[in-house]
């Protein structure tokens, strides 16, 4: 397959209440507000960090058997999925079943912003979603949407981390390679035995697999960078560890 443009956007966090992970993100990752708002069956919202990466945070508001509902009592809160922006999502779903998967959840009615996802059965232990985004009038942008009551901005909250890797776990190399590299457009570099990075064109966030062969497949950790001390760790209301690493040689 031929590189395929993709962007790595963001990665989203599912926990019961975004009110409840704000405190961590603002305050101690030093994430600041990019916005969010209301979607069908749940919230989102999303801060910005250092060198441009982004989180997004997800909380169930439909019924209570909807899909993050599930997740949340299936796996309780976590990284619940990435979301790669792509130049066509017909096109990328296409790519994707010609590679073996199945593509779910696909919806293009919307002329700003079509979607599909690979399930986490299939995906490495991740939901994977592709995305085909396009500049809405002003009377449909996202500003115009209700706003998400959020705890104040600490006022000592300190600097925005850098968010360098989502960190995954998986059972199987090659598979591995094909779904992040042939299939989704990164660039492979090993960083050391059965560790292999992936880094993707204007994305400042890389993925990184630890190949193992008796691993429960998913996200493990998320490295960051950053000056201050770090009591490296998980955060209960996101149920993740933020893990302070050293930036990748050349940026």
């Amino acid at each position: 397959m031929t590189k395929p443009g993709f962007e790595l956007d963001h990665v989203a966090l599912g926990v019961a209440r975004i009110a409840d992970a704000a405190p961590f993100v603002a305050g101690v990752l030093g994430g600041e507000e990019h916005g969010g708002g209301p979607s069908p069956g749940f919230r989102f919202f999303q801060w910005t960090f250092a060198g441009g990466g982004r989180l997004e945070i997800l909380e169930p508001t439909g019924p209570p058997d909807g899909f993050l509902q599930r997740f949340l009592a299936r796996r309780g809160p976590g990284v619940h999925h990435v979301t790669f922006k792509v130049p066509g999502l017909a096109e990328a779903a296409e790519r994707a079943r010609a590679a073996g998967y199945d593509v779910v959840g696909f919806l293009d009615d919307d002329p700003y912003w079509k979607e599909c996802f690979l399930h986490p059965k299939q995906a490495q232990g991740i939901v994977v979603q592709l995305a085909e985004e396009h500049p809405r009038p002003p009377d449909a942008d996202p500003s115009s949407w209700p706003k998400i009551e959020l705890p104040p901005r600490p006022a000592d909250a300190p600097p925005p981390v850098r968010l360098l890797a989502l960190r995954l776990l998986a059972r199987d190399a090659d598979a591995a390679l094909r779904q992040w590299g042939a299939l989704l457009g990164g660039e492979a570099r090993s960083l050391e035995p059965g560790v292999v990075e992936f880094v993707y064109p204007r994305s400042p966030v890389r993925i990184v697999v630890e190949a193992r062969p008796d691993a429960e497949e998913g996200p493990s950790r998320i490295e960051i960078a950053c000056e201050r001390p770090w009591p490296d760790g998980g955060h209960e209301a996101l149920g993740t560890r933020f893990v302070r690493c050293e930036p990748p040689a050349g940026g």
